[in-house]
């Protein structure tokens, strides 16, 4: 059964990050979060895009409100049994203070973390300069004190084209860890080298890495560089789009079916669920 005791999972999640490295896989809905358990993953970690295209939206720019994310954030913690992070992007708000009371919604949901990204939605400053998202973060850590929820904080420079994103990213990160943050993430690194300096920079606080695309190297790779925890973003959730993209297009410009050859067995899928809803 889905656990009922969030501070359980709060302290587990807190323990992942102590030692060593794992994985934590983003699903994007119910049944793939389930599925994504089955497989053995210690915690998982929701996807601001991966949940929009479920509901027909792109990923950022307000498109998915904060109530919605809230639900879909209660929805996926009370189906599994293990820590779930929240992607709550930059908080839903731009004052401090409102940061704050939303962070205090999220933490409501039943998250045993979240994150609080620093971009702020306007192609003209992208980022918000830094006391403010540094007040930002401070005031999400102070809502978060006595829950256990584990705050990330994200630098967002790569995503946002920053002329030095390497410099800047540990700049900002490390003021971010002196304001509170538990874990510290600069989305957007793309070799080892970059890992590893960022992680350095860090210590002794854990680093997220965000692997979404077909990197070349391992989780055994990232590990070595001292990472804590990677999360793959909306990698998973990317990848099923294109299954269906491919089955779809050869069906509806030449016919064929050809794009159902590699498809999960309805029978495995369904025995699947059928167990999982039974031991519920």
């Amino acid at each position: 059964m889905a656990s009922s005791d969030p501070a359980a999972l709060r302290a587990r999640f807190r323990e992942l990050h102590q030692s060593g490295c794992f994985v934590i896989p983003n699903p994007w809905d119910i049944g793939s979060a389930r599925y994504l358990c089955h497989l053995g993953f210690p915690a998982l970690a929701t996807t601001s895009s991966g949940f929009a295209f479920t509901r027909g939206l792109p990923d950022g720019a307000g498109a998915v409100s904060r109530d919605l994310v809230l639900a879909h954030l209660a929805e996926i913690s009370a189906a599994v049994d293990v820590p779930v992070n929240a992607d709550f992007e930059s908080g839903y708000a731009r004052d401090a203070q409102d940061v704050a009371g939303n962070v205090r919604l999220c933490a409501a949901a039943g998250v045993a973390g979240l994150s609080i990204e620093d971009s702020t939605g306007d192609s003209a400053h992208p980022l918000y300069d830094l006391p403010v998202a540094v007040e930002r973060l401070r005031a999400a850590h102070t809502a978060l004190q006595g829950s256990g929820v584990l705050l990330t904080a994200r630098a967002e420079c790569f995503l946002t084209r920053h002329p030095d994103p390497l410099r800047e990213a540990v700049r900002r990160l490390q003021a971010y860890a002196d304001a509170g943050a538990d874990v510290l993430y600069a989305p957007g690194l793309h070799d080892l080298d970059q890992i590893r300096t960022v992680v350095d920079a860090i210590r002794p606080k854990p680093v997220n890495v965000l692997i979404s695309w077909d990197a070349g190297f391992t989780v055994a790779d990232i590990a070595a560089t001292g990472a804590r925890r990677i999360s793959v973003g909306s990698g998973l959730a990317r990848a099923a789009w294109s299954g269906f993209l491919r089955a779809a297009l050869a069906l509806a410009e030449t016919g064929s079916f050809t794009g159902f050859r590699d498809a999960e067995p309805f029978a495995d899928l369904n025995a699947f669920f059928a167990a999982d809803a039974k031991r519920r």
